[in-house]
């Protein structure tokens, strides 16, 4: 029986293949789509995995292609699947009255990148509590902005969809109707639709942990955990400075509001948000490989983002300076950064790198198209962020393939992915001996 029992990351990798499996058979079915048809198997595994996986990337315009049970059927996938099918399915269990083992609160604890079980019961009533309010107040807020626009029904609709879609990082949105594939387009100096996409993007994107710190210590910063301050610091760091190179290279000719609020979201949706206020495909090579790069840094560990995490950025950045400094170890605010933590930054920042440069050129040799926009659409899906250069929907089936396998590989982890495929690869291995090698 030993065949048949499960690590916490297979349980994790698993439990988000059925998911999108689930997901993929209940779109196929011809009351998901406007036309009553059936969608194609792929297409619909696609749409199911970008919206399990909260990455945004579409073949078809969600608005348009899909009823609205599809749509709630994608809504779902989003709420699960930015929450993380582990936190979900415990959640129901303690709904029914059912206790938690240990080795559910050990999954449970790597779902959500918490290092301990203490306290794990209590951090998921806070993560449920806050969500629920935080995804409703600004469905308000965003209700006051779409209900004079497309009516109660519609108006209540939209603002809850896109609210979820936002907290969770997803990208999807409804604004098709207007014109197809447009994302906030028509937004792009409207305040409260910036402000509120923005606030929830950024909300979702700190991590759980980052929030109960805050909760705890209010903006007492120098209490936090050494996590938080590197979350909160270097979102600060790479909002700010991509925001005023966009301002004054990309959006010049804009009306001033606009292109302060432009400049603002563009800046912090490659958080993995995915949703667009302007047309990424006008953008400079400049723009667009900035671009790129801050989508594979993408959110904080334990949040709805994806991406190889702001703390793994810091911590290499930091490793460098400190290695330019003739400093043995790697420090910040007042702490030292444990070796095992510089080796999985290494690792996770050149699994990320290397399959989004070696998909790219996959995919631009057989699609024949440029290898930057390539790039763009790879970094998007293994960093899970669903912005696009408008290639998606016309790629080879191959490549939306591709597309898929760097989508769940970014929302499961690759590391989570490596221990849960070579779960004892380690063991029983002796130490061998040490030799230098010249780098450099």
């Amino acid at each position: 029986m030993k065949l048949f029992r499960l690590n916490y990351f297979q349980k994790i990798i698993l439990g988000f293949a059925s998911l999108i499996l689930l997901g993929a058979i209940l779109l196929m079915l011809p009351i998901s789509s406007n036309d009553g048809v059936y969608t194609p198997f792929l297409n619909a595994l696609f749409t199911s995995t970008s919206a399990s996986c909260v990455t945004g990337l579409i073949v078809y315009d969600t608005a348009t292609h899909w009823s609205f049970f599809g749509q709630a059927v994608i809504l779902f996938l989003i709420q699960i699947g930015g929450l993380g099918v582990v936190v979900v399915v415990t959640s129901v269990i303690l709904f029914f009255g059912k206790k938690i083992g240990y080795s559910q609160r050990n999954t449970l604890a790597n779902s959500i990148s918490v290092s301990s079980q203490g306290g794990i019961m209590k951090m998921l009533v806070f993560l449920l509590k806050w969500t629920g309010i935080i995804e409703l107040f600004f469905a308000v807020i965003l209700a006051t902005q779409f209900i004079p626009e497309f009516g109660l029904r519609r108006g209540l609709w939209y603002s809850v969809f896109h609210s979820v879609s936002a907290f969770c990082n997803a990208g999807f949105d409804l604004m098709g109707v207007k014109e197809p594939f447009s994302s906030l387009t028509e937004y792009v100096g409207n305040p409260v639709v910036n402000i509120s996409i923005m606030s929830l993007i950024l909300l979702g994107g700190l991590g759980f942990m980052t929030w109960q710190d805050i909760a705890k210590n209010k903006w007492n910063f120098h209490r936090f955990r050494l996590q938080s301050k590197i979350i909160l610091s270097t979102t600060v760091f790479i909002i700010l400075l991509p925001a005023l190179f966009y301002f004054f290279v990309e959006f010049p000719g804009l009306p001033i509001k606009s292109r302060v609020f432009a400049s603002l979201f563009t800046a912090v949706t490659p958080r993995t948000a995915g949703f667009n206020t302007v047309d990424f495909s006008k953008f400079s090579d400049s723009g667009i490989f900035l671009q790129t790069l801050l989508m594979l840094v993408g959110a904080a560990p334990g949040s709805t983002g994806g991406g190889m995490k702001v703390t793994t950025m810091t911590v290499l950045l930091l490793t460098s300076i400190a290695i330019f400094r003739n400093n043995s170890r790697t420090e910040a605010f007042g702490r030292t950064i444990s070796r095992e933590v510089i080796r999985n930054a290494t690792t996770i920042a050149f699994m990320y790198i290397s399959l989004c440069i070696l998909s790219g050129m996959f995919i631009s040799l057989h699609d024949k198209l440029p290898l930057l926009v390539t790039s763009f659409e790879a970094a998007s899906a293994i960093a899970t962020v669903g912005l696009t250069l408008g290639i998606t929907p016309n790629l080879s089936p191959i490549s939306h393939m591709v597309l898929i396998f760097l989508m769940y590989t970014g929302r499961v982890g690759g590391l989570c992915l490596i221990y849960a495929v070579f779960p004892n690869a380690n063991q029983n291995k002796g130490r061998l001996v040490e030799e230098n090698v010249i780098v450099g």
